[in-house]
């Protein structure tokens, strides 16, 4: 089903750029500006079994994505700059902002570079959880768990379950399984109390992940120096917020805030909601983080931005630079607004 929905899509932005109606619909879906966002940038890993590679874009592809967009004649804006345009409508010139999510260390090894390199300002999103070394990357262990083992167990509803995943194709049908079964459970809690289960049952340290893959303090200091950087909130423990109860929601908000305070002595004024889907925020979310006083916060529905959204600085979409699409063609169809157009039916604003 993964593979079928990705051909679909890759099939509809090849036909709109290469019949050229991408070009043609700009003028009318492009909107004022969008926002990108990206997660891992690194080499590619080595191996067959990557579930997690929407996550990752290589060095190349973000320095020939960078280079495009500094003679694109578009504007390369910061968070900062984008409220300013949008509360003051101040459009004359279409915009771009960049942003990442998580805080990975790879951040600073290849991201950064190549961004300073073309002084593209860009947002980093932090959970506070990640450089405390306190953080669960569930996804990451799921992965990890399934990359290791030829048969694993698991509990579901009381009972012990097992799956064969000795070959590539069991150990993708497997982890998309299990994935889709953990998303849909109803609560934060449950699949975190399933996760640690995994890992312990199969000696994955998700310590040890967080630890590996992510920035701490230190290395979040010397990054946020920089007056190119804008350092966000992500919430404390990466928690879909939906999932969790309001009270806890309020305070995985206002709290991430006030740990990146007392750690890098910046007040963050921009939000990212963690996966930040429909299912994982929504209306309660998006009324919460302007209660909070975030002049914005961004979701990963997907659109580009119209004067529309100034009356929704919370609930903002983003175009994901995902590693299963690493060509220029692709970022030139999302930022003509056509595909994403399409994918809302037309909507301007998703909001609800």
């Amino acid at each position: 089903m993964a593979g079928l929905k990705k051909t679909i899509i890759r099939t509809g932005m090849e036909t709109l750029f290469f019949s050229g109606a991408h070009a043609a619909l700009r003028p009318f879906l492009g909107g004022v500006g969008a926002i990108l966002t990206l997660h891992h940038v690194r080499p590619p890993r080595h191996g067959r079994f990557q579930p997690n590679r929407l996550l990752e874009v290589q060095p190349r592809f973000l320095e020939d994505v960078a280079a495009m967009l500094r003679t694109s004649g578009v504007d390369l804006i910061s968070l900062d700059d984008m409220h300013r345009r949008m509360v003051t409508g101040d459009f004359e010139k279409r915009f771009v902002c960049v942003t990442i999510d998580d805080g990975y260390r790879d951040t600073l090894e290849w991201a950064y570079p190549i961004l300073k390199k073309e002084q593209i300002p860009f947002t980093v999103y932090i959970p506070t959880s990640f450089p405390d070394r306190l953080g669960e990357l569930w996804w990451v262990a799921l992965e990890e768990v399934v990359a290791r083992n030829d048969r694993i167990g698991l509990v579901i509803k009381g009972e012990n379950r097992y799956f064969d995943c000795a070959s590539i194709d069991d150990k993708r049908h497997v982890y998309d399984q299990l994935y889709g079964w953990l998303r849909s459970l109803k609560t934060e809690h449950e699949l975190r109390l399933v996760i640690r289960d995994l890992a312990a049952r199969h000696q994955v340290d998700i310590a040890a992940l967080c630890n590996d893959l992510c920035m701490d303090w230190q290395e979040l200091t010397q990054l946020a120096a920089d007056p190119l950087v804008t350092i966000g909130a992500h919430t404390v423990n990466h928690v879909m917020l939906a999932k969790v109860p309001e009270k806890t929601a309020r305070s995985e908000m206002a709290m991430s805030r006030q740990v990146i305070e007392a750690s890098l002595g910046i007040v963050p004024e921009h939000f990212a909601y963690p996966v930040g889907d429909p299912t994982s925020a929504g209306a309660r979310e998006f009324a919460i983080a302007a209660e909070l006083g975030f002049k914005t916060a961004t979701t990963t529905r997907p659109g580009v931005l119209f004067p529309a959204h100034a009356q929704h600085l919370t609930a903002l979409p983003r175009l994901s630079l995902n590693g299963e699409f690493q060509q220029l063609r692709f970022v030139k169809v999302l930022l003509s607004g056509a595909a994403t157009a399409m994918w809302n039916g037309f909507r301007q604003v998703d909001a609800a």
